[in-house]
């Protein structure tokens, strides 16, 4: 049973920066697909943010409205998963989810963003507030 636990969410001013991470645990089985994803209010659509192929950590993929500002990556040695967000905006605000796909082998750079069905894990979330 794979479990996600997210940390590093906070309230910040427009301009600001944040860093989240999630802890990886109980994945015994190759690589896979792992990401983040938000939502800015219950019930509204959850919007793929960004996701990585964790092997070799190069393989990443962007929502249009976060390139150029957010950055995912992966310490596979701490089994972490991070996402450095810069220049953040109040449209950022939302709770960010981890979750990990440990079943499709591959994806498109649409499902890996989309498809959030496909993801068979997550976490609890973390709160981003960006005040103007």
């Amino acid at each position: 049973q794979v479990q996600l636990v997210e940390s590093g969410g906070d309230s910040v001013q427009s301009g600001g920066s944040l860093r989240l991470s999630c802890v990886v645990s109980g994945h015994t089985g190759g690589s896979y697909y792992i990401g983040w994803f938000r939502q800015a209010a219950p019930g509204k659509k959850r919007e793929g943010v960004a996701v990585i192929w964790t092997a070799g950590g190069t393989t990443t993929y962007y929502a249009d409205s976060v390139k150029g500002r957010f950055t995912i990556s992966l310490d596979s040695d701490k089994n972490t998963l991070f996402l450095q967000m810069n220049n953040l905006t109040p449209e950022d605000t939302a709770r960010y989810y981890c979750a990990a796909d440990t079943l499709t082998p591959v994806m498109t750079a649409r499902q890996a963003l989309e498809a959030d069905q496909l993801y068979n894990y997550w976490g609890q979330g973390t709160q981003v507030t960006v005040s103007s």
